[in-house]
């Protein structure tokens, strides 16, 4: 399975973004099983990010991580593709 996702540190705190579809996001549990299984690939927290019609992003996992990056433009993300077995 191929990912659109980002690892980030920042202030001392590594993290991983994964981009989803929306309708991960409107269900609780699909959302907390995909940062499950999310985590254990990359290895540290994860972010779930999906984006509506018009593309403005609604983040999912930890508070201070989706407080953290509600301030951070999308391109300053270093997004890139990861292959999942």
């Amino acid at each position: 399975m191929r990912i659109h996702g980002a690892l980030v540190r920042e202030q001392g705190v590594d993290f991983a973004i994964v981009v989803v579809k929306p309708h991960v996001l409107s269900n609780s549990s699909q959302a907390g099983d995909s940062i499950s299984a999310f985590e254990s690939f990359f290895g540290v927290p994860v972010v779930l990010m999906a984006q509506n019609t018009r593309g403005v992003p609604t983040y999912c996992g930890r508070d201070d991580i989706v407080r953290f990056l509600s301030h951070v433009p999308l391109a300053a993300i270093p997004w890139k593709e990861y292959w999942i077995s």
